[in-house]
């Protein structure tokens, strides 16, 4: 097939308007196109008078070579199916250990599983939907489960958030399209695999995880749920020999892959305490923020706010502050809600979330400043204990029954804590305490963040506006750490060993924990076939 790029149409465009114009751009008539297909879709807001949907098409046409001869700007469609680099030899008796069941731990099961390798995945959580009852429980009554969680169980961190499926990584082998072909089969929306920001959002992404669960056990595949690993057996010569569970039961693997996301800390110290080589890394803090989703969508599209086709608005906003640090939006949730995210007790972390639809009355993010190892000196784990006391402090700001602490940014702006709240009523549950955040994190933070508020109003207008809200405290954006590998994705000093995705520090978001899955699986599968 012949790709198209830049093929611009109108948002309220007719549904057969794509083979006139793929014809138009080739110069040939519309019954010389044999199929349309989108490949991608996306729009260009740039000017708020002239919004148009851009589409990326794959063309089918009887004299395809001619036709690339001729038309400057159309290319060969690339080929995208993924194809495993390696599958397991006849009578393999090896068995990996997938160690977590997030979004990079299930592409990796998946990936071994489809190789042949039949992967055994230890979660310490429950399965997806008691686990969804078990986190709404702290949302609705306060009631925290330290094992399951929005951190702990199925499915990862990542099925209570936007369900965002995009990334900046470099994908040469088109593995992300492996991720979404994967999510598809296993039943998330098929737009997925052509929108130019596709997110599925926490139910749809339920549906998913036990999908794709249901194909790794149909391939061999098997699961433990409520399996805490709290051991590695590791020889002499450092080599990996099994992995031990926190009930004393050792498991003889030759492979481990170790997906267990950015919050499982006690897992980080065992790893410490075994000698894993560990580094820290930065990462960020800083608050959720909340507005009118209309006052957003107002702002991106103007007189098209709240076309159909456009949806919720996003934004993407940085501001290097004059203290040297940078204040950056995260993970932003358009129509969605601010969720309760600790893993642990006594603490308050917060994330974000949305459904498919997007259609709920706030719009949020998280509004965080970058730190690094020069701000929390000590030892490997020295950046967990920095996240730790201002979750704890959050907690105790907000009254000890895991309410968080929030202030209306007009407050927060001039310096005085909030009594009550205005018409942007904060999402989050258990429920928010009107309070001052300025005693919520590290100095320098509030002040970077009282700088980028009103520069980031000048880009979207309202942004700071008195009535929106800052819920705190956001910790968990990425590990405070890195399970750093070296060649064939293997720990530095331990073999057998492979960490991977955002607990590894290697990936940040869904795709790219997906990604590194499926990476890490095919070094497993070329170190067990070499064994």
């Amino acid at each position: 097939m012949i790709r198209l790029t830049e093929v611009k149409l109108p948002l309220d465009h007719e549904p057969d308007a794509l083979r006139p114009a793929a014809a138009a751009r080739l110069g040939l008539p519309v019954e010389a196109i044999l199929d349309c297909v989108v490949a991608r879709r996306g729009y260009d807001a740039r000017r708020k008078s002239d919004i148009h949907l851009v589409y990326t098409l794959d063309v089918a046409v009887a004299d395809e070579a001619g036709v690339l001869t001729r038309v400057p700007g159309a290319s060969a469609t690339p080929d995208t199916a993924y194809r495993p680099i390696t599958h397991a030899r006849p009578g393999t008796t090896a068995r990996p250990v997938v160690i977590g069941a997030g979004p990079c731990g299930l592409m990796a099961a998946l990936t071994l599983a489809e190789m042949g390798f039949r992967p055994l995945v230890l979660e310490r959580g429950t399965i997806v939907r008691q686990r969804t009852k078990d986190t709404w429980g702290l949302w609705r009554r306060g009631v925290f489960a330290p094992e399951s969680n929005v951190q702990f169980g199925e499915g990862g961190a990542g099925t209570f958030s936007d369900g965002k499926l995009y990334s900046g990584i470099q994908d040469k082998r088109h593995l992300g399209r492996k991720v979404l072909t994967d999510f598809v089969a296993a039943g998330a929306p098929e737009e997925i695999l052509y929108v130019s920001k596709p997110h599925i959002g926490t139910f749809r992404l339920v549906t998913v995880v036990e999908g794709i669960r249901a194909r790794i056990e149909a391939l061999g595949g098997e699961y433990r749920f409520g399996t805490r690993v709290e051991g590695l057996d590791i020889d002499a010569d450092r080599v990996l020999r099994g992995v031990i569970l926190a009930d004393g039961e050792r498991i003889e693997t030759p492979a481990v892959v170790l997906a267990i996301g950015h919050s499982a800390r006690d897992t980080f110290g065992m790893l410490a305490e075994a000698g894993v080589h560990l580094d820290p890394k930065p990462f960020s803090v800083g608050f959720r923020i909340e507005h009118p989703q209309a006052v957003i969508d107002q702002a991106r599209f103007g007189g098209f706010a709240g076309h159909p086709v456009l949806g919720a608005a996003d934004y993407k906003l940085v501001h290097h502050a004059s203290n040297g640090r940078s204040v950056y939006s995260f993970c932003m949730c358009p129509g969605g809600r601010v969720v309760a995210a600790t893993s642990e007790a006594g603490c308050v972390a917060t994330n974000g979330m949305s459904q498919y639809s997007r259609a709920e009355f706030n719009a949020n993010a998280g509004i965080v400043v970058g730190i690094g190892p020069e701000d929390y000196p000590g030892d490997v784990l020295a950046g967990i204990a920095f996240q730790r006391a201002w979750e704890r402090k959050a907690f105790e700001l907000g009254g000890g029954t895991y309410a968080a602490p929030g202030q209306r940014v007009g407050d927060f702006l001039a310096g005085r804590a909030s009594s009550s709240f205005g018409p942007v009523v904060p999402s989050y549950k258990p429920g928010v305490r009107p309070t001052d955040l300025s005693h919520s994190l590290p100095d320098y933070a509030i002040a970077a963040i009282r700088e980028a508020l009103p520069v980031f109003a000048r880009q979207i207008p309202g942004f700071a506006m008195d009535d929106a809200v800052l819920t705190g405290v956001e910790t968990r954006t990425s590990a405070p750490l890195r399970i750093t590998r070296g060649r064939g994705f293997e720990s530095l000093n331990t073999a057998g060993l492979f960490p991977a995705g955002e607990g590894a520090g290697y990936a940040g978001g869904i795709l790219s924990a997906g990604v590194d899955g499926i990476r890490v699986a095919e070094a497993v599968g070329l170190r067990i076939n070499e064994l």
